[in-house]
């Protein structure tokens, strides 16, 4: 197996730690290559992103 390629199951894990920790440069690395070649995961981050922003306006939300 290539060093950055991942497969999507490991790059989903990867965006979901990325909420919580800072990535090492390989993972991000290989992030931004399955990225650049997979349809699937950019739509999963762009719904981890949408759901972070939604959480954090429910936080900030005041009756």
């Amino acid at each position: 197996m290539m060093p950055f390629h991942r497969s999507c199951r490991e790059v989903t894990a990867l965006v979901i730690a990325r909420e919580d920790r800072a990535l090492p440069w390989r993972d991000r690395l290989a992030l931004r290559v399955h990225m650049a070649i997979c349809e699937a995961c950019p739509r999963f981050e762009r719904q981890i992103i949408t759901m972070r922003n939604s959480m954090r306006q429910w936080r900030n939300y005041e009756s």
